[in-house]
């Protein structure tokens, strides 16, 4: 009876620890996130005339935006880098060390010049003088607004000095943060003033699922011999005809006017269900049994839309047309699939 007594005990207490260590786990997570969010907070309240003329120094620089820093700052910088990229801005990285060993030949007077630096010392202190005096301007963000490398700043924007999130208050960690925050900021507000547009945008990420967000159906769509099409005189022998002298394989033909509208659609299922409940159905009129003002998008239509639509009509082909109403394409399901559409997105 004692043994049990001590088992159930040294179970209960070990079931205490492991709910304690639990706790103590998300309790120190959240405070990481606490402390960044406070540092982000605190670089906001600074917010001012700095960054106003960063923002403009951005819009106004002729030739490309160098993003430079040293380790963890740097490391925040190719992403901010990759950002400004991303929404529209011409701009690439340089590493301190690399700069002063040959690479200031890539920088340009016209570049605008966004370094990183929470101490203000280090390389920077001796970078930033070569590159005013290549003509450069300089936007540094920095925890020290009077370090020696903000003397050679034409703008400087306060991170301030949060205590850092690590445990023993070293590794960068909350600096970084409200860093990228501004960052961020930074690039963000520049891609509002210049008014970038979702096409442009998309032009910029072609690949992957923003590449796929953001493609218009005119970019997928089958045309010309691909996407089999008959006037609403021929008969369903005709359309059937066309249908298998795609040269890639098709689901369906459009029915259109002598003037090229969509009127209608005919497809595989049409004809399955026709051959078992009619006798010589070839010789009928597509318009008999054809699905009259099919669903359909227009070509600047996302192509999420389509899918969308697709999706929730069970349907495997799409007609596209043009602001007159005339078909231009088809959208086919197996094409979707091979651009890495689930069939289950939406917008």
């Amino acid at each position: 009876m004692g043994d049990t007594q001590t088992t159930t005990s040294s179970a209960t207490a070990t079931s205490r620890a492991a709910k304690s260590s639990r706790e103590t786990i998300l309790e120190l997570g959240t405070a990481v996130l606490v402390a960044e969010a406070r540092a982000i907070g605190d670089a906001q309240s600074r917010l001012g005339d700095s960054f106003v003329d960063g923002v403009e120094m951005i819009l106004q620089c002729r030739g490309r935006v160098c993003v430079t820093g040293v380790g963890k700052a740097g490391l925040i910088g190719e992403k901010i880098q990759a950002t400004l990229a991303s929404t529209g801005t011409l701009s690439y990285s340089l590493h301190p060390v690399d700069a002063l060993h040959g690479d200031l030949g890539m920088i340009h007077p016209d570049d605008v010049v966004l370094g990183l630096s929470k101490s203000g010392s280090s390389e920077m202190v001796e970078l930033l003088p070569r590159l005013k005096e290549l003509g450069c301007r300089i936007i540094l963000l920095t925890a020290r607004p009077d370090s020696d490398a903000s003397k050679h700043a034409d703008c400087v924007i306060d991170i301030g000095q949060t205590a850092e999130a690590c445990p023993l208050g070293l590794a960068p960690s909350s600096s970084t943060a409200a860093m990228l925050a501004l960052g961020d900021a930074l690039a963000l507000t520049v891609m509002e003033l210049k008014a970038v547009q979702p096409e442009q945008y998309a032009s910029y990420h072609p690949g992957g699922a923003l590449g796929r967000f953001l493609m218009k159906a005119a970019e997928i769509m089958r045309t010309g011999d691909d996407c089999p099409r008959v006037l609403e005189t021929a008969t369903l022998g005709d359309c059937y005809e066309a249908i298998l002298s795609a040269p890639r394989r098709a689901g369906a033909a459009a029915v259109v006017s002598s003037s090229g509208i969509l009127l209608g659609i005919v497809t595989h299922g049409d004809f399955f269900r026709l051959f078992r409940s009619a006798q010589q159905p070839g010789d009928r009129c597509v318009t008999e049994v054809m699905t009259s003002d099919p669903k359909h998008v227009r070509t600047d239509a996302r192509v999420v839309e389509a899918v969308e639509m697709m999706r929730s009509h069970a349907i495997d082909e799409l007609p596209v047309v043009d602001e007159n109403d005339r078909l231009v394409g088809m959208i086919d399901i197996q094409d979707l699939l091979a651009k890495g559409f689930s069939g289950l997105e939406t917008s």
